[in-house]
């Protein structure tokens, strides 16, 4: 979501103009010397500045002389070497999202902080589409167009509802074993994306690599850091996951995430009642159940109930709630509210590269009842979009199990890590970053800001965070201790 946000504002731009797993030994990948940089395939956005090769790696780390897949790697390069300091890693979140054309989306000058010169005088920005995703490899479980159009969040309204979606995941995790990438799919998971990237690493003829992950990134980025300590430079993780990643308590975070942010839209939305959604926050809360229930009766266009909770709750990822408010609008008029990059995906690639990584990275319940009583809790503890969090998966019916047991974060390593975080960030709420923290121990330093929204470095406005995170990656300088910075005037 971190780069569906950077790439939004690109187009725009555009158009207007367990424990810690050692890992395998195996060959010694190619040096950067022997690596056959050339230009970037062609995507989404231009990448005029970048430029890309490929990394091989062994598809099954216990199997190092095995089947072998190829990685895409970009680099943005340092134009100052006698300020370069090292590799720069992005990852843009996920996951099941592609990372090739991250760096160029960093630097574009439509965010907020495009990413400082002082940081790209310091590094090659490297970026990589992990295993699994767009040019690496890609997996895919055949979903049907109607089976992607449920979405990520189906909302049950009742028990039968989740019985529903249990035949409709029950049929995904088939769908995903027996395609042709099925045999891809028990290793498609963060532990060995970490792997690959320690491979990036050494191919690059680096000793040690910094990071800067978002989202999903940031577990990612822990994991990283967790299993090559001694390989782990300044690690900034921004919008945080809790210590096990994207397990079931995060995805029942959602719900939590939603009631953190929703506030500040119907605030927003109370103070303009030209969008006719309520003149107080409790109106505008009234009006968001009113028409989720409406649109489970009478879509509109695409609109059902569930599809209109997961619009919002994508759309308050960015810091400005206005085109909820708009997009709000339209449908209580009953009008399509024709949200830019709606459109069904060319494939499934992400669809099946997100199953893949959350059902091999930690094991889920099997049991249909299990999730029908985590659905009544979180109905009522998160009425926004708590019941859809807790939905069942196609992780429940998952036909392998993890190949091995979870990274677990500790404290062990370098205090190297610095992560900032939105207070109110609905994807990954403050209590998953305050676990985060405290399983890093004295090895991080958190970055708390009093705003909203996913996404605290580059893409958000705050000056404050924004200076904290390119010190740290310019300088090495972290606060001394967790600090905080204020919301700013907009």
């Amino acid at each position: 979501m971190q780069k569906f946000l950077v790439t939004m504002a690109f187009g725009a731009a555009v158009a207007a103009a367990g424990t810690a797993v050692v890992p395998a030994v195996s060959a010694a990948p190619k040096t950067t010397d022997e690596l056959n940089w050339g230009p970037c395939p062609e995507t989404p956005v231009p990448t005029p500045d970048l430029e890309c090769t490929t990394v091989q790696v062994p598809l099954n780390y216990q199997d190092p002389e095995g089947h072998t897949i190829d990685i895409a790697v970009s680099r943005l390069p340092s134009k100052n070497p006698e300020k370069r300091r090292g590799v720069l890693l992005t990852n843009p979140g996920g996951p099941g999202s592609g990372g090739l054309d991250y760096p160029q989306l960093l630097t574009t000058p439509v965010l907020p902080k495009p990413l400082p010169q002082s940081v790209r005088d310091q590094y090659d920005v490297i970026g990589f589409d992990p295993r699994g995703v767009g040019r690496s490899a890609p997996v895919t479980c055949d979903l049907t167009p109607e089976q992607q159009a449920i979405g990520n969040l189906p909302y049950p309204n009742d028990e039968a509802d989740v019985l529903r979606q249990a035949e409709v995941a029950k049929a995904e995790a088939r769908q995903c074993a027996d395609s042709e990438t099925g045999p891809m799919l028990p290793y498609t998971t963060t532990a060995n994306t970490a792997r690959d990237m320690d491979r990036i690493r050494a191919a690059l003829g680096e000793s040690t690599v910094s990071y800067l992950g978002a989202s999903y990134g940031t577990y990612l980025g822990a994991v990283y850091t967790t299993m090559f300590p001694q390989h782990s430079d300044r690690f900034v993780l921004d919008s945080n996951l809790g210590p096990g990643g994207y397990d079931i308590e995060a995805m029942r975070a959602f719900g939590r995430g939603l009631e953190d942010r929703f506030p500040d839209l119907a605030k927003f939305a109370a103070a303009h009642p030209e969008y006719g959604l309520g003149t107080t926050p409790a109106e505008v809360t009234a009006k968001f159940h009113e028409l989720a229930a409406r649109l489970d009766r009478e879509p509109v266009a695409a609109y059902n109930g569930s599809i209109f909770r997961g619009m919002v709750f994508t759309l308050l990822y960015s810091e400005n709630p206005e085109p909820v408010a708009r997009a709000m609008q339209s449908l209580d008029k009953g009008e399509d509210p024709k949200l830019p990059g709606s459109e069904p995906p060319a494939t499934d690639n992400i669809s099946a590269a997100r199953f893949a990584v959350l059902c091999g990275d930690s094991a889920w319940p099997r049991s249909v009842e299990s999730y029908q009583q985590d659905v009544e809790v979180d109905r009522k503890r998160y009425p926004l979009i708590g019941a859809a969090g807790a939905n069942i998966g196609p992780c429940a019916f998952w036909e392998t199990d993890p190949v091995e047991p979870p990274v677990r974060i500790t404290d062990r390593g370098p205090s190297n890590v610095l992560m900032v975080q939105n207070e109110r960030d609905p994807g990954t709420p403050m209590s998953g970053a305050r676990e985060l923290r405290a399983a890093f121990g004295d090895r991080a330093r958190m970055v708390s800001v009093d705003e909203g929204g996913h996404g605290a470095y580059v893409i958000g406005a705050n000056q404050c965070a924004n200076d904290a995170v390119t010190d740290f990656l310019v300088t090495g300088a972290r606060p001394e201790q967790d600090s905080a910075c204020a919301a700013e005037p907009r």
